[in-house]
């Protein structure tokens, strides 16, 4: 599969998943990746605020909800705002500014094709002061 059909999305139609007698199985990501991470993030907790050079991640929700911002780098389009839920799955691309809130105590699988080393992290990743409480909407 290819990552192109993705970057000019955010939420996505989960593809079908496999239904018989013992349960379901639900693709969640059939690119090739390099990290899969569970996150739990606290009530009111920033996360991200940084946008990623060649990165991109795939989040499913497994419990809660956040506020998810973003908008393309460099450009001077109005920031966007969805809200995230359990059983959603988001997309985001390089080079896409980007910020949550976790409106209540979240569980979120992180699908993403870099490894998650903190050095390989550390040099894709660009922090930048994007979303906080002051300019929250």
């Amino acid at each position: 599969m290819n990552e192109k059909k993705y970057l000019d999305k955010d939420i996505l139609d989960l593809p079908e998943g496999y239904k018989d007698t013992r349960g379901i199985i639900q693709p969640l990501c059939d690119l090739n990746m390099k990290s899969a991470s569970l996150i739990v993030s606290q009530p009111n907790s920033w996360r991200a605020n940084h946008y990623h050079k060649t990165d991109w991640h795939f989040i499913y929700v497994l419990r809660g909800q956040f506020e998810y911002f973003f908008r393309k780098t460099n450009s001077k389009e109005e920031i966007k705002k969805k809200i995230v839920k359990r059983g959603e799955l988001l997309f985001t691309g390089p080079l896409i500014d980007h910020a949550m809130i976790y409106t209540e105590e979240t569980e979120i699988i992180v699908l993403s094709k870099n490894p998650r080393d903190q050095k390989t992290y550390e040099e894709d990743t660009v922090r930048i002061d994007f979303m906080n409480d002051e300019n929250r909407f």
